[in-house]
């Protein structure tokens, strides 16, 4: 797990001991950013989601394929940010969505898009695939 900031942090792909390492250091929502059936053999979002409700987390998923990112999904991820009853584990395949839909919302929020950069750059991500994105939602 890597912290993006002090309400999240973002993982590759997870198991149930994960959700329940997870639990323990005080997680409490679990969001899904990847796609059932993926790649074959990854949990199920409904076997995490099962393992995250019986350690007491709330769960949702919002899946990104590698098609990009819809204002649904950014409007989604926010929603699930800000409804968050404490801290949250976001994952992905690699981490990397995770962090891009992360990156999106907080610009969307009004976050700067540079402290944004600098947060994700701090946990090992690189968001200038969608700086442009992150630029304009910013903006508005």
């Amino acid at each position: 797990m890597r912290t993006l900031d002090e309400n999240i942090r973002v993982a590759p792909q997870i198991d149930a001991d994960v959700v329940a390492e997870a639990a323990a250091a005080g997680v409490k929502l679990i969001i899904n950013n990847r796609p059932d059936e993926e790649e074959p053999g990854q949990p199920s979002g409904d076997e995490i989601r099962r393992a995250a409700e019986a350690a007491g987390m709330d769960y949702v998923a919002i899946p990104v394929t590698h098609a990009g990112f819809s204002h649904a999904q950014i409007d989604a991820m926010t929603n699930a940010l800000d409804r968050a009853k404490g801290p949250i584990l976001a994952y992905c395949r690699s981490g990397t969505r995770s962090t891009l839909l992360w990156a999106l919302a907080k610009a969307k929020a009004g976050e700067s898009p540079d402290h944004i950069a600098e947060l994700a750059a701090a946990a090992g991500y690189n968001v200038a695939p969608i700086r442009q994105m992150l630029d304009a939602l910013s903006a508005k």
